[in-house]
């Protein structure tokens, strides 16, 4: 199988240089670079398969190289984690509405960077064939199973969807508009507070075992999944 190819901006070598290390050792290729210059370069040069972008750069933000890529047609199938100290969630917000697939906030435990650079990357293959795991849920795409702590979880085919596109999404906040737009369809037109009825039933499903904490709802703004407390 072909190794995966990273690019890394980050312009604190140490960070970069060990990164890289655990990147390399888990399989994949990488490439580095330390400015927004340089990754260009490097993004025509390589096509990455994923980049991992500092916010703070020398020559232009992490934010606004993200949002330039997702604007240009080239790199639409780029994925980017963000990389940063700023874990305001403002911020967050800010990182994955510039198109952020995931946003990581230093200091970050290597092992963890590893997991969620192939949750993003199976995400972004679309593959059915994956059992998703997160804390004490696991879902099976393909046989439409859920599990959590080891036990079979009960789901309506609503719930069942929700619970996949949040958990394929996972610490992205997102509207009740933008959920009935990603999990019903943008042709269904029903009221938004349909989504508080599935989220309650999704929760109360999912209660059995304290995973129904994995749905946070983020006040004014809509709902998420993430296995970290709020």
């Amino acid at each position: 199988m072909t190794a995966k190819k990273v690019l890394i901006v980050e312009d604190e070598k140490p960070i970069r240089d060990m990164v890289a290390f655990h990147l390399s050792r888990a399989g994949f290729e990488v490439f580095e670079a330390p400015d927004c210059r340089t990754a260009r370069t490097l993004l025509a040069d390589q096509r990455p398969d994923i980049a991992l972008v500092d916010w703070m750069l020398p020559d232009m933000s992490g934010l606004e190289l993200t949002r330039m890529l997702k604007r240009d047609a080239a790199f639409d199938d780029l994925s980017i984690i963000m990389l940063t100290a700023r874990a305001d969630e403002h911020d967050k917000v800010s990182g994955l509405d510039s198109g952020a697939d995931d946003y990581i906030t230093k200091p970050f435990a290597p092992r963890e960077l590893v997991a969620r650079i192939q949750a993003v990357l199976r995400r972004s293959q679309g593959s059915d064939a994956d059992v998703i795991t997160m804390g004490k849920l696991e879902l099976d795409a393909m046989g439409h199973r859920v599990s959590s702590g080891g036990a079979a979880v009960k789901l309506g085919p609503t719930e069942y969807r929700l619970l996949e596109f949040l958990m394929t999404h996972p610490d992205r906040v997102y509207s009740r508009a933008q959920l009935l737009d990603r999990v019903w369809g943008a042709n269904v037109y029903v009221e938004e507070r349909t989504v508080d009825v599935h989220v309650r039933r999704l929760r109360k499903a999912l209660s059995s075992s304290s995973a129904d904490e994995y749905i946070q709802t983020i006040r004014g703004s809509g709902y998420r999944f993430s296995t970290r407390a709020i």
